[in-house]
């Protein structure tokens, strides 16, 4: 077995913001992602290094982010959720327990996964959309794939 030695950031880390202002950030233990420092992120939650989760946002027991998500404010991310790599979660958007976020998915604001549910690879969900674990409408699992 090999132990990795490598040390990740403990302190604080400062990121400025498009409009000049300063946020800041702490490495999750757990993957060593960004994560606000008024987000809650479980400590049993997977967040990639390269993976950020703004301000006001809750991340499940055992949930996962994958490289370059981006959760933005307010989120909340159910326990055991799966989110792949390259997917962005707009602002107060609800994923439920157990739901599955495809890789390069885009997720508007206000939009509720319900658990279990599922949004396919490259999707794009609009703002204040509610996606089902059973949707029988015709989509693709749910949103419009990207183009």
């Amino acid at each position: 077995m090999t132990v990795s030695t490598e040390r990740r950031p403990t302190a604080r880390v400062d990121v400025e913001t498009i409009w000049g202002a300063v946020a800041q950030y702490l490495p999750h233990p757990n993957g060593g992602g960004l994560v606000a420092v008024t987000a809650r992120v479980h400590e049993d939650a997977l967040v990639h290094e390269s993976a950020y989760v703004e301000a006001g946002a809750v991340v499940g027991a055992g949930a996962s982010l994958g490289a370059s998500c981006w959760v933005d404010t307010d989120v909340r991310v159910g326990d055991g959720a799966r989110i792949a790599r390259n997917v962005y979660l707009g602002a107060g958007s609800r994923i439920g327990a157990g739901a599955r976020i495809g890789t390069g998915a885009r997720v508007g604001a206000s939009v509720v996964v319900a658990p279990g549910a599922r949004v396919a690879t490259d999707a794009v969900v609009p703002d204040r959309d509610v996606v089902l674990a059973h949707d029988r409408r015709p989509r693709q699992d749910a949103g419009t794939a990207a183009r």
